[in-house]
């Protein structure tokens, strides 16, 4: 099997919010909370806390590879926003913390997706004048 090639620019985005990281297969929630840190056409790279993991068989281990493959949505509470696609990828990297990559599933037209990533906020891009956070 030939390794798939990453061809699209990846942008490093501020911290987009994600709620509720649910499988499509048994429509159960895998994590509650995470941040999207990168994106690019082809999809983006989530970033999960341990104790985000719903499933308590997650929550123990140090590897999601069953995730693999999985069907998924989630939801964007900043841009008012669902997003689905498909888990490639799904590591532990340390304290804690993993990353899950996920592709825009294929029925994404490629014209929107290059103008989702466009409109994600690089870091520094949103400033919050709000005091009290």
């Amino acid at each position: 099997m030939k390794a798939e090639r990453r061809i699209a620019t990846r942008k490093v985005v501020d911290l987009i919010h994600v709620n509720e990281l649910t499988s499509l297969s048994s429509y159960s929630v895998i994590a509650s909370l995470g941040v999207i840190v990168d994106a690019s056409q082809t999809g983006f790279l989530l970033s999960v806390d341990r104790s985000q993991l719903m499933p308590k068989e997650y929550r123990e281990n140090l590897s999601l590879a069953s995730l693999v493959g999985h069907q998924v949505v989630m939801y964007l509470p900043q841009m008012n926003l669902d997003l689905d696609g498909t888990v490639t990828r799904a590591d532990h990297v340390g304290k804690g913390k993993f990353e899950i990559a996920i592709t825009f599933s294929p029925e994404v037209p490629e014209y929107w997706r290059g103008c989702l990533v466009d409109l994600l906020p690089a870091p520094g891009e949103i400033v919050n004048d709000d005091p009290k956070s």
